[in-house]
């Protein structure tokens, strides 16, 4: 199957796993978070993390059914720091994937309680009984997305990103605070993905490299489109690193630098593979988000 048409495939996946998911039939009179919920779960996007997840299950030689549950719990995840990273209390943003923010519609506090509602449901959907695994994966899997969703982890960046707006890091700082906020829940994906799939010690540290290659060439990438980008093809307001006065990767090597650092990084995280079988779907995967406009 060519990329194009794997990626469709999983995302198709994705979408009726999240569905089922976040179904409203036990509401009883709490269908407004639903609704709010499912406005920013199923506004598009890219499902980078939980195809990650699929995939690299995939590349272990497993049936990706198992791998499902984690996958949409991750994206669960995702979805929510988004809601959150867009209130006026964090990024102050109008704008997601093209459409107004979910506090803009449904309103702050059901926008905070959407997010939180999002996070819990992750973990009931990666811990639900009936999943064909022995209890040890599934807890193994559950706690490397919960180790990467909070202060450690995605949450710490989070924490860290805010705290440095105003003045310059240094690299190293950067990296760190890079590494943390988007770097996390990209490896914890994969993670998940390799631990539901059976893989062996070099292939969980072969992943791991992609993992972080990937991550990191992924929000250079993000940097470079907040310059170069238009709102139109980014889904949201280009230009708000400078306003916020955050430092990013273009700021502090500029441009060339980092065009140039997406290129190498995608590089590396292609050669990690060769610890695997049939990698051609991860490899198209590394190549196309190195080059994507959105």
């Amino acid at each position: 199957m060519k990329f194009d048409e794997q990626l469709s495939e999983d995302i198709k996946v994705v979408e009726e796993t999240l569905k089922k998911h976040l179904s409203c039939e036990e509401a009883r009179g709490q269908e407004n978070i639903y609704d709010a919920v499912k406005y920013s779960a199923f506004a598009g996007g890219k499902r980078l993390r939980p195809v990650l997840t699929i995939e690299f299950c995939r590349a272990c030689g497993a049936d990706i059914q198992s791998a499902l549950p984690f996958a949409a719990a991750i994206e669960m995840v995702h979805t929510y720091s988004l809601i959150h990273d867009d209130l006026p209390c964090m990024d102050d943003d109008d704008l997601r994937r093209g459409r107004p923010t979910n506090h803009k519609v449904y309103g702050e506090a059901m926008a905070v309680l959407a997010g939180d509602g999002l996070l819990n449901r992750a973990f009931e959907t990666a811990l639900q009984p009936g999943v064909p695994l022995p209890a040890e994966t599934v807890l193994r899997a559950a706690t490397a997305l919960a180790r990467a969703s909070g202060m450690d982890g995605m949450i710490g960046g989070q924490v860290i990103d805010m705290e440095a707006e105003g003045h310059m890091l240094s690299a190293e700082e950067l990296q760190n605070l890079q590494d943390l906020k988007t770097g996390a829940l990209i490896r914890a994906a994969v993670q998940m993905g390799c631990i539901v799939g059976g893989a062996d010690e070099k292939q969980m540290a072969a992943a791991d490299v992609y993992a972080s290659r990937l991550g990191l060439a992924f929000q250079i990438q993000d940097d470079i489109l907040d310059i170069e980008g238009s709102t139109e093809t980014f889904g949201k307001p280009v230009g708000s690193d400078a306003e916020n006065r955050k430092c990013t990767y273009p700021s502090l090597l500029g441009l060339e630098k980092c065009h140039t650092l997406v290129r190498n990084l995608t590089q590396e995280a292609v050669e990690a593979l060769s610890a695997f079988g049939d990698t051609a779907f991860l490899r198209a995967l590394a190549e196309s988000l190195a080059t994507r406009d959105h």
